[in-house]
């Protein structure tokens, strides 16, 4: 299954640098999802593990560093 957040974006940290998540696919049934994330410097997509990105701040989620 596929799950998307359009229209906005959730951006997310990666050990690449910062990066919008445009999809994920449930590969497994509890964890190590698939994560799509447009990295925000370069561009470039790259797919992820749920265990490898952290979810950055976003207001509209209401989602804060502490």
């Amino acid at each position: 299954m596929i799950i998307s957040w359009c229209p906005y974006p959730l951006e997310v940290s990666t050990d690449l640098g910062l990066g919008y998540v445009l999809y994920t696919v449930n590969n497994q049934q509890f964890e190590n999802n698939e994560w799509c994330v447009v990295l925000k410097e370069t561009g470039e997509i790259k797919h992820f593990l749920s265990s490898q990105i952290k979810v950055a701040t976003n207001f509209t989620y209401s989602i804060k560093k502490q």
